[in-house]
């Protein structure tokens, strides 16, 4: 007896992030808990969402004076090349 048109489902091996234990989940799905740990994520509450004030980086400008004599005691007398 010879079945027409069956249905291939191609499952990959996955680990569990949370215990580690080796699992089979359909390709490409978004699950990355094995059933039994799924279940326990799913009645850890919630954490609590700070609002944030985005700040953007800001670039301090340091102000650099040259001072000549302190660079020509450090660096001696001009002379030849």
């Amino acid at each position: 007896m010879e079945i027409e048109d069956p249905e291939i489902v191609q499952l990959e091996l996955k680990y569990c992030e949370r215990c580690g234990s080796l699992w089979l989940r359909p390709l490409g799905a978004p699950d990355v808990y094995c059933a039994a740990c799924a279940v326990e994520m799913l009645e850890l509450p919630v954490p609590p969402k700070k609002p944030s004030k985005p700040r953007l980086p800001v670039n301090h400008k340091v102000e650099v004076k040259p001072q000549l004599a302190e660079l020509a005691a450090i660096c001696g007398a001009g002379g030849n090349a």
